[in-house]
């Protein structure tokens, strides 16, 4: 398949401008053949997208008279993060494909249910990028699962989270009603910014059908740095390098087999990464080679992870400027020190939450070990009382029966 030229929705595959081809109609013999043509396959894709839409609209206002709760659904490759999800499945994979995209404005509109993959690979044969680095955690992402998330990867602390390019969305909220937020600029938001709000939401406030996003031009040049140093050496040193012009992109440091070792990625200007590769030292990594691992990291399959045996694994979220923390082994350490994944015997939780919030951070059970009984732990920091109060209230707006992801960011909501 020519991605370059195609791009897949619901009723088969279209070019982004309406005069690309369909793969499901004759080659036009006319200009006026051809921009009638592709009214009628845009015509099919509105009647089925619709039909789609109804179907889920109907399942929400069900599920709303009745009480029903609705576990929300992309691919699933995230049913382990949060709470166990629980509830009648609503599947968003119907909703799929990419509606809008304007290479040169920097846009992509894409319905919530459309595989991450495929969205990349698109946006890859325009030399662009979703610049935060999204995890997929498998074949199944899904771009609604990614914004419900609200997770990134290794880049996050060098271009900002998923949170940062939202635009805009449409959603279904529980009542069954059909809401749009935002648009595709980024200076179009008054009032409440309603559309960054479900960043991150897991899914509670309800769901999301399809979400503008705004997207970067890919890199011109990309250069990781091999450091051997210990996580106190490599934490000052990565705030030295914070209050200098360089091109910082991503960070990692991991003691593997006692041999504590910093890679650190640069992205920019080929004169910019060129010349700090010369100032900062270290051993250049080969980019095909280490590209693999950069992106091992990005989905927690890096081998250290992959040791986590029968531990649970916590992600402490802190200050980049947190020192070396008193946890039980040294933990593999990203965005220039504000996020640090430690592996940790179960009961270990309420410690790592002491530590964590004692230099200003918090702690998630990222992943539980899967002897742990169900609810043994929460998996998220118990909420202040005033932050508490802001979500129930907006869960009460939003859902206002309750139905959507009942329980699955905190178990009384």
């Amino acid at each position: 398949m020519d991605r370059q030229s195609r791009l897949h929705d619901g009723a088969g595959l279209l070019s982004p401008v309406c005069g690309g081809v369909s793969r499901y109609r004759k080659k036009p013999n006319s200009r006026r053949s051809k921009k009638s043509n592709c009214a009628a396959a845009a015509r099919l894709t509105i009647s089925a997208m619709d039909s789609a839409l109804q179907l889920i609209i109907d399942q929400v206002r069900a599920a709303a008279a009745a009480g029903t709760a609705l576990r929300i659904r992309g691919g699933g490759s995230k049913d382990f993060y949060g709470e166990p999800p629980a509830g009648e499945l609503l599947e968003t994979a119907p909703l799929a494909g990419i509606t809008s995209y304007e290479p040169t404005e920097l846009v992509v509109t894409v319905r919530s249910g459309t595989p991450l993959a495929e969205l990349e690979a698109v946006l890859a044969d325009r030399g662009q990028c979703l610049p935060f680095e999204p995890p997929h955690f498998g074949p199944g992402a899904t771009v609604g699962g990614m914004v419900a998330a609200g997770l990134s990867g290794p880049a996050r602390a060098g271009v900002g989270s998923v949170r940062d390019y939202v635009l805009g969305l449409t959603m279904i909220n529980g009542r069954g009603e059909l809401l749009t937020f935002g648009g595709q600029v980024m200076k179009n938001v008054a009032g409440y910014d309603v559309s960054r709000l479900m960043a991150g939401a897991m899914g509670t406030l309800g769901l999301i059908t399809e979400v503008s996003l705004k997207v970067l031009p890919v890199a011109p040049a990309e250069a990781t740095l091999k450091f051997q140093m210990g996580q106190a050496q490599a934490l000052a040193q990565l705030n030295r390098w914070g209050g200098q012009p360089l091109p910082l992109n991503a960070s990692c440091w991991v003691d593997a087999a006692g041999l504590p070792t910093l890679y650190l990625r640069l992205r920019g200007a080929v004169a910019a990464v060129d010349a700090a590769c010369k100032t900062m030292g270290g051993e250049r990594q080969d980019n095909a080679t280490v590209a693999r691992d950069w992106t091992l990291c990005r989905d927690q399959q890096l081998p250290w992870f992959l040791a986590r045996g029968e531990r649970d694994l916590w992600r402490l979220s802190v200050p980049q400027t947190a020192p070396v923390l008193d946890l039980p082994e040294p933990p593999l350490v990203e965005w220039h020190g504000g996020l640090r994944w430690v592996r940790a015997a179960p009961g270990d939780g309420p410690r790592l939450r002491e530590i964590a919030a004692r230099v200003g951070g918090h702690a998630t059970l990222f992943i539980a070990n899967s002897a742990r009984p169900i609810r043994a732990e929460s998996r998220f920091d118990a909420l202040k009382p005033p932050v508490d109060r802001i979500h129930r209230q907006l869960k009460r707006e939003f859902d206002p029966a309750g139905i959507f992801n009942r329980g699955r960011m905190y178990p009384e909501f």
